[in-house]
């Protein structure tokens, strides 16, 4: 304790020395040669510098595509996946090239306007036409990605009866995944997070006759080709099923119940066989590889050889182990679905044992 004093007291003596030099400073009489005040040698360095810097945000912009185009979004695996990537594209195109316009006008008028003693600047008060301009267009581009971004979020979370979906319940908790099939009757069974006991981890309502052959799972099977539609509850905190290849996303809130619907149109093998899958397959094996010849050097397990899948993630920090929240998505064909399914136990028969 007594060193801690020590040390703040000298700190302290220190901050005052320096404050008193500032007053003794500030009290001196004023230098009349304006060393503080820019040159017109210093304006030309800043005015060269600010196309410096704007060469520089195009250069490192170019770099960054061509060094890292392959991280952008990858192949969609849902039907309505394209309307997302075309409103994506067309969102990037005009932010990029509003970028590019105001950055080039923002650093060309810093140059060509810089300080210069021969000149003097124009003040204006304001000026209405420029104001309406730079207001109204803003307004119109937003108008307009606003409307087209509503039109396709509605023409998505459309679900029509008559597709018939497959209702699966996503269920969220800290830190892991659940799956809830309907059965046979494709309906799912009440649930409750009061029923919550020892197989029951969904509190389903047993009484319920719908969830008799409800089905838990801690892996989706999907089939190719038909809508599916996700009934999403949380048991603790704010989560969310995050399935980026299906282009879906939806927040699982505890105390009710949000959906999402989309149709897989990629199985999973077929997605295996893509060209940029293969690639970081192949490089993210790479890095296991190297990993796992330190394990080995260290007398520990090697890692094993990564193979993709679907997954779906958690996209909210939902809490310490947040970072390994998902599950596995697998889309298969009609036949393999049905013939997985059936292997599953019910409900009534995990409560049964």
């Amino acid at each position: 304790m007594t060193a801690f004093l020590v040390i703040l007291v000298i700190l302290l003596f220190g901050i005052s020395v320096w404050q008193i030099s500032r007053i003794f400073r500030l009290a001196q009489i004023k230098s009349t040669t304006h060393s503080d005040i820019a040159s017109d040698e210093d304006n030309n360095h800043q005015g060269y510098l600010m196309l410096a810097f704007l060469a520089f945000i195009y250069i490192l912009t170019i770099v960054s595509f061509w060094l890292w185009y392959d991280t952008l979004l990858p192949k969609s695996a849902s039907e309505h996946g394209e309307q997302i990537d075309n409103l994506m594209l067309i969102s990037m195109i005009v932010i990029f090239a509003a970028g590019i316009l105001t950055q080039w006008l923002l650093h060309y008028f810093a140059f060509v306007y810089r300080g210069n003693k021969t000149k003097r600047a124009t003040f204006y008060a304001d000026n209405d036409k420029l104001e309406f301009i730079w207001t109204i267009i803003p307004v119109i581009v937003l108008a307009g990605l606003i409307i087209y971004g509503l039109f396709t979020w509605t023409d998505i979370m459309n679900v029509d009866k008559d597709d018939d979906p497959l209702v699966i319940e996503l269920y969220a908790q800290q830190f892991n995944w659940k799956a809830r099939y309907g059965g046979n009757d494709n309906t799912l069974g009440d649930a409750n997070v009061r029923l919550i006991e020892g197989v029951n981890v969904l509190g389903v309502d047993p009484a319920d006759p719908n969830s008799q052959d409800d089905k838990v799972v801690t892996e989706v099977h999907l089939p190719v080709g038909r809508k599916v539609l996700f009934k999403i509850r949380s048991q603790d905190v704010l989560h969310s099923a995050y399935m980026p290849h299906f282009r879906a996303q939806m927040n699982c809130v505890p105390g009710m119940i949000t959906q999402f619907a989309f149709t897989p149109t990629v199985t999973t093998e077929e997605m295996r066989q893509e060209d940029h899958i293969i690639n970081k397959v192949q490089n993210i094996n790479e890095i296991r590889a190297e990993k796992s010849k330190e394990l080995q050097a260290a007398g520990e397990e090697p890692l094993d050889p990564y193979e993709f899948d679907y997954m779906i993630l958690c996209n909210k920090i939902c809490g310490i182990s947040h970072y390994n929240m998902q599950m596995k998505i697998v889309v298969e064909s009609e036949e393999e679905y049905n013939a997985w399914l059936a292997e599953q136990p019910t409900l009534a028969e995990q409560l049964s044992k």
